[in-house]
This record gives C-alpha cells, structure tokens and sequence, in this order.
C-alpha cells in the first residue's frame, strides 16, 4: 500500500491511519506509514488535528467490559478462538494508540520520539494480522465475536498530557500484558495448540521493548521536568487509572523493559 501523496507530514499520516476502518487497511496503512517515515518521506511536521476516537470497522460489536460474554476453559477450540480474537482486538486499537501518540504528542519530542514509536505500530500491524490469520485458520476472523470498548478509554482519558499517555498505555496495559501472558501461553500449550503459543510467545518479546519505550520516554520528560519518575508515575497512575495494579507481576519481564518495582510496587493492591 501507499499512502496519498498529499500526505507528507507526520501528523497527516497519523491521522490517516485513525482514520482508517477497515483492519486490512488499517494494518496496510501504518506499515506505509512506519516505512514512509523511515525512507525520510515525512516532514516530522504535525498539521493534523487527532481525532477523538479512531474509525472503527462495523464488526466487531464493541460492548462494556462487564458485558462481555465469558469465555471458558482455554482446553475448549471455541475458548482458544475467543481468547485470539480478544488479543486481535487489543492488537487492532494497539495500532491506534501508537500513532495518537506521535500524532498528539511528538512534537513536544526528538524525532527519535518518532522513529522509535512508528515502529511500535508497525508491531502492533504485525501482531494484529499475526492473530487474524490465526483465527482466519480456526476458520473464524476478526469481527466474528463482541470485543469490549474499554482500552481507548485510556487514550481518551490521557489526550491533553503525553506522561500520562505514557504511564497509563505502555507503562501499565502493556506492563500488565507481560504479566498475563506467560500463563496463558501455558495455557495453550497444555491445549495442544504449539502454534498459538510459539505466537503469544514472539509477541510477547515485542511488548517487553513497547514497555522498555514507555519508561525510556517517560524518563526522559520526567528529566527535563525535574521530578522524580517514579514517583509521578504513581501520581498519573492514581489520577487517570481507574482500576487497581493487581499481582502477581512479572518482575523480570519488567525490569527487562525498564520498569523496575520501585514504579509499581507502592501501587499494589
């Protein structure tokens, strides 16, 4: 795919992705986007306005979280397949968060900001169609299940400040993914299913360096701020995260990306 060639900036290539519904498209788009920026294509220039919440495809059904059907023993295919397709769906509003970050915020930072979180879109793209196709091989498909509306609450709640969007996207969702993760590709391999687990598994190496980008950044504003990062993390964790920071934590996986129990601990219930 390529992208218009109106779009030369930035902030527009952000927007276009946002912008964009249908997930085929989506993931095409921020791949063109990410391979744009680093053949030198975009001015790191931001012209675009980020709209307050991305194009959503007609499926799947969005519903609150406490409405979501349960999905049962992961032992079951129809339990593995619904699993998969959950993960799609963070993969999927993945890819937006990544570029509402640039696009909202990278002009308060280097164009390293940039580089290094293009390529955490292209990830989620990749993690996404990872998924898809998975799920595509059960011979179900994105869309084919309700998917909950909670995760761009936290891009919503954290639109007017780039620390919070750090501390709240990578620094506690994706945080809590690499504690969540390594059980449930137990899981998977207890089910017989090596394919879905080797997946999770490659995936999950990619969100330990996602994170590792959250407390990079987030330490170098909170060093030009002044402030102790550690301890504004808990205050923006206090002030924008609704939900408690539950153990258990997988405290190497974190410490890998960064962010050391010092973050975390104080915050546990």
């Amino acid at each position: 795919m390529t992208l218009p060639v109106s779009i030369d900036s930035v902030g527009a290539a952000c927007a276009h992705v946002l912008l964009t519904p249908d997930p085929l498209a989506k993931l095409m788009a921020a791949r063109a986007v990410a391979r744009n920026w680093r053949l030198g294509r975009l001015a790191h220039r931001f012209d675009a306005a980020m709209p307050d919440r991305p194009a959503r495809p007609g499926k799947p059904e969005l519903l609150p979280p406490n409405q979501m059907p349960k999905r049962g023993r992961i032992g079951s295919e129809r339990a593995r397949i619904a699993m998969l397709h959950a993960l799609a769906h963070i993969e999927f509003v993945a890819i937006d968060l990544a570029f509402d970050l640039i696009g909202r915020f990278g002009a308060e930072f280097p164009p390293e900001f940039t580089g290094e979180w293009m390529r955490v879109g292209a990830d989620e793209a990749m993690h996404f169609a990872l998924l898809d196709r998975r799920l595509r091989q059960f011979g179900s498909f994105y869309g084919a299940l309700p998917a909950h509306d909670g995760l761009w609450q936290a891009a919503s709640e954290t639109a007017h400040d780039a620390l919070a969007r750090l501390a709240i996207v990578p620094m506690v969702l994706e945080a809590r993914a690499l504690d969540i993760t390594p059980a449930t590709i137990v899981r998977f391999r207890g089910a017989g299913d090596e394919m879905s687990a080797r997946m999770l598994q490659r995936i999950m190496t990619d969100e330990i360096r996602h994170v590792s980008a959250g407390t990079t950044w987030f330490g170098h504003a909170t060093k030009r701020l002044g402030v102790n990062p550690a301890k504004h993390y808990q205050i923006l964790v206090k002030r924008h995260f609704r939900s408690a920071l539950k153990p258990p934590f997988n405290d190497s996986a974190r410490r890998q990306a960064g962010l050391t129990r010092e973050f975390y601990t104080p915050l546990a219930q």
